[in-house]
């Protein structure tokens, strides 16, 4: 834990560092990506606009009073919006039916990651599901858990979206091929790496929407009455490969709904 708080802190002073150069060359308007890089950059200029892109909670970190009036010199696109993510417990239950015990790997410092778990053990008793919540913090938390979780059958994964899933991506993927679980991701990169099924924002759109925005405040629209808005376009994906590896059959119903197959 001590090194986690470390490595923490000299990626905020990276963040700030990098924030105070880019703010010291005055430009018209700011593209910032996550929520650490727009809180760094809006605790050094409360007059420059920003727009911002995957963020997951902007009210909850401060950034702008409300979603539909942000109020100040900061808006932007969220990554997602929190009841979407029960959405990854059906699709798992979709693809995978005898689950019934599903182990949700999130951020447990990060309250986007309490807030997806909330939202995905709201539908888990209708569904017929019974979720726990496992830690990312670093690589010997998720080794363990997982492989305590695999020691009982009819058992599933929820990757949720954070830096920290991200960034133990492809030992989650190798854990799940190896206790032979099935999983659902945040992120389609997860299924292209050789997951089983990924559901979430198209993030390029994201990318074009904030353009627009750059686009509008360069033309003197101000960010305090361009309102914050959620993703309209989420992203199915699904590895056949993968779910041959699994035993699993997809029917052609889920396979309909697909934007990306993967054979």
């Amino acid at each position: 834990m001590c090194g986690s708080r470390l490595a923490g802190a000299k990626t905020m002073q990276t963040l700030f560092a990098y924030a105070a150069e880019l703010v010291a060359l005055a430009p018209d308007v700011i593209l910032a990506v996550g929520t650490l890089g727009t809180m760094a950059l809006q605790n050094l200029t409360r007059t420059l606009p920003i727009v911002f892109v995957n963020v997951t909670d902007p009210v909850g970190a401060g950034l702008v009073n409300t979603l539909p009036q942000p109020g100040g010199n900061v808006t932007g696109f969220m990554l997602f919006e929190y009841s979407s993510s029960g959405k990854w417990l059906e699709l798992l239950k979709q693809i995978a039916p005898n689950v019934t015990r599903a182990a949700v790997l999130r951020d447990p410092a990060n309250p986007a990651g309490l807030a997806q778990f909330s939202a995905i053990q709201a539908i888990a008793q209708s569904l017929g599901v019974e979720v726990s919540p496992i830690g990312v913090r670093d690589a010997s938390e998720i080794e363990r858990a997982v492989a305590a979780f695999a020691g009982s059958p009819d058992g599933g994964l929820i990757v949720t979206g954070s830096a920290l899933t991200s960034a133990y991506r492809n030992l989650i993927i190798t854990l799940a091929v190896r206790y032979n679980l099935p999983a659902v991701y945040a992120d389609r990169l997860g299924t292209i790496g050789g997951g089983l099924l990924s559901y979430g924002p198209d993030r390029v759109d994201l990318y074009r929407n904030a353009a627009g925005y750059v686009d509008r405040i360069l033309k003197g629209e101000k960010p305090a009455v361009l309102p914050v808005q959620a993703p309209t376009k989420y992203e199915l994906v699904i590895n056949l490969k993968t779910a041959k590896a699994l035993g699993l059959t997809v029917s052609p119903t889920l396979l309909a709904r697909a934007d990306e197959v993967i054979e």
